[in-house]
């Protein structure tokens, strides 16, 4: 069975651009709904590193991880389609 891993997807080779504005307005929109909170294992320093890129774009560090999580099934399930 050929494992597949979805970094190698085309999808992947272009850079995800994420706006303040939108981002703002979604937190907004997600707000509403209701989320289950989960919990992943993650480095010390990932964390630190998205925190300080959460910094930079003005947003709180857990939107953007939800953000990048929705963003790679988004690609997901793109390249599933295809």
């Amino acid at each position: 069975m050929k494992h597949t891993y979805a970094k190698s997807e085309k999808a992947y080779a272009s850079t995800s651009v994420f706006e303040r504005k939108k981002i703002l307005a979604a937190t907004k929109r997600l707000k509403k709904s209701r989320k289950l909170p989960t919990s992943i294992a993650l480095e010390e320093s990932t964390i630190n590193e998205l925190k300080a890129l959460a910094e930079w774009r003005g947003v709180p560090y857990q939107v953007l991880m939800r953000m990048f999580i929705l963003d790679g099934l988004h690609k997901s399930q793109v390249a599933v389609a295809r």
